[in-house]
């Protein structure tokens, strides 16, 4: 394939960070320091990732990321704004690892980038929890609050995020052409 970038996936791009930003209004649950389960918001933005590959994926997250935070800002430092919303959102690019040739269906592949795209966006705001919101923690290791505090929406995200592109992979591999 073609990684120039060309209208088409410019286009394809601007459709999923719009259709990821209506599905983030779709909550099923929100945590009060941020944070929420969605109907699907990553899923877009990962389709786009395996249609187009890691580095226009990451870009095009990342793009999320800047309007998510236009949209619902929460701004306490620089690297924290970076660590939360660019650098987050960027990382669902990593899906793109879950791009299979035609021969097989690749549920395992697919698996794997959705859950790496998922663990890149935790690792992100793990960090930023650590080092920004450590005193939330209590008494608690920061480490241990960080990463539970974010595994509560994110486990529920990647296992949505596994349903919903394991039951639309076959029609969608046919449309994925490089």
């Amino acid at each position: 394939m073609n990684k120039r970038f060309n209208v088409k996936m410019i286009t394809e791009g601007g459709m999923m960070i719009a259709l990821s930003v209506l599905l983030s209004y779709i909550k099923l649950y929100q945590l009060p320091n941020g944070g929420s389960v969605t109907a699907g918001s990553m899923i877009p933005l990962m389709i786009f990732a395996i249609r187009w590959g890691v580095g226009p994926g990451m870009l095009v997250g990342a793009t999320y990321g800047l309007i998510d935070f236009i949209l619902k800002p929460y701004f306490y430092h620089p690297l924290q704004f970076i660590l939360d919303y660019p650098l987050a959102f960027g990382l669902l690019g990593l899906a793109g690892l879950g791009y299979l040739n035609n021969k097989s269906d690749g549920y395992g592949k697919l698996s794997l980038g959705i859950s790496l795209g998922v663990m890149g966006r935790a690792i992100s705001h793990t960090l930023s929890g650590v080092i920004f919101f450590a005193e939330y923690a209590g008494d608690k290791n920061p480490w241990i609050y960080s990463i539970g505090y974010n595994m509560t929406y994110l486990v529920p995200e990647l296992i949505i995020s596994l349903l919903v592109l394991m039951l639309i992979w076959k029609p969608l591999r046919k449309s994925i052409t490089r």
